[in-house]
């Protein structure tokens, strides 16, 4: 659901006390043009509407402007019942807190209603006050939410399957009898990737919100960067995650553009500033980290290969306990170890836990490179 305000600007005096405030709301279209509508609009933040306007003509003297504030979080089947009862709080607690200590009165749609909630007070400071307090209550939320959704980037062509494959197939072969080496740490051929940044989404409205801010970026940046052609890529080489090689959780794949630009790393920090900048997404790097991961302890339990969250974002992961393996002759043997070269030719918003005929993720939206 998204946060309005609606806020008294006074547009006339009159000495008529108690007369109930008729809310419009203001809509600020993409080309900056202003207009009153009775429906909520879906607005990007450059499109947010900062300050009190004018009057629109013919607007009621007593009427008051209803800023709208792009969506943060929503409700869902799945996830809107637990939103709604993180704002509302116990018997209505939380909402009530909020109401008295900002002197503002707010309306939140019942669970499994779409809808905007509404934030109402005389005083402008006050309203933004409430605001900014739900805006912190719907991040906090989304932060202990598990992703649903990752912008990805496919490196599951058949060459750089084949070589993951005989990569597994060696290690097991030659370092089996590390400790905590073994078949069920490395990824899924099928669903090897490239991931850029984890989302998440809370329901169909967020998902095409993110849909449209890839088709955004393409026009925006993208297609300047690629020249309208596919990226050239090699892996080649492994590193590792944490400190200690001999109690390694994750192992991942190095991706280079063959050119030797930084194209990739340039698409992937500016799509990642982009969501970042939307609330969709959570910041986990100063700088998106590209690599393709090959071995993790979470796949253990999580077959899948769908991959947790990174501890810097949630403070834990979602498993207790990971056992570790040491991957010290992994890195001494397969240090540059190629996986073979591919081009990759669309960012994809990857649905976790899920499967394409290919093997690859469900794809709810992508951005093509070309």
């Amino acid at each position: 659901m998204g946060v309005a305000e609606e806020i008294g600007i006074g547009m006339g005096q009159s000495g008529e006390q108690g007369r109930p405030h008729r809310f419009l709301q203001l809509l600020k279209g993409s080309g900056g043009e202003v207009g009153l509508a009775s429906a909520p609009s879906s607005l990007s933040l450059e499109e947010q509407c900062d300050g009190c306007p004018t009057a629109h003509p013919g607007q009621d003297r007593w009427a008051s402007v209803q800023e709208e504030r792009h969506s943060r979080a929503s409700p869902t089947a799945g996830g809107g019942g637990l939103l709604h009862r993180y704002i509302i709080g116990k018997k209505g607690e939380t909402k009530k807190r909020l109401e008295t200590e900002t002197r503002t009165s707010i309306s939140i749609p019942k669970p499994g209603v779409e809808g905007e909630i509404v934030i109402t007070g005389q005083q402008r400071g006050a309203v933004i006050s409430a605001r900014t307090r739900i805006d912190v209550l719907l991040d906090s939320f989304r932060k202990k939410q598990p992703f649903t959704h990752f912008l990805s980037l496919a490196l599951n062509q058949p060459v750089i399957q084949e070589k993951f494959l005989q990569f597994k197939e060696e290690v097991l072969e030659k370092c089996s009898q590390d400790h905590g080496v073994s078949s069920s740490l490395f990824q899924n051929p099928a669903k090897l990737h490239l991931t850029l940044g984890t989302l998440v989404l809370l329901n169909e409205q967020e998902i095409q919100r993110a849909c449209d801010l890839l088709q955004q970026c393409k026009e925006d940046f993208v297609d300047q960067i690629t020249g309208g052609k596919p990226l050239s890529v090699e892996v080649t080489g492994v590193e590792y995650m944490n400190d200690d090689p001999a109690m390694m959780d994750v192992l991942y794949a190095k991706v280079h553009m063959k050119d030797g630009s930084d194209k990739l790393q340039m698409i992937a920090d500016q799509l990642v500033e982009r969501f970042v900048a939307s609330g969709l997404m959570l910041r986990e790097w100063d700088r998106v980290k590209l690599h393709a991961t090959v071995m993790n302890t979470l796949f253990r339990k999580d077959p899948s290969g769908a991959e947790e969250r990174s501890n810097t974002v949630t403070g834990k992961s979602s498993f207790k306990e990971r056992e570790s393996f040491n991957g010290r002759n992994i890195l001494k043997l397969f240090e540059n170890f190629s996986f073979g070269e591919a081009q990759l030719d669309a960012v994809l918003l990857s649905q976790r836990y899920s499967s394409d005929a290919s093997g690859y993720y469900g794809t709810a939206g992508r951005l093509l490179l070309h």
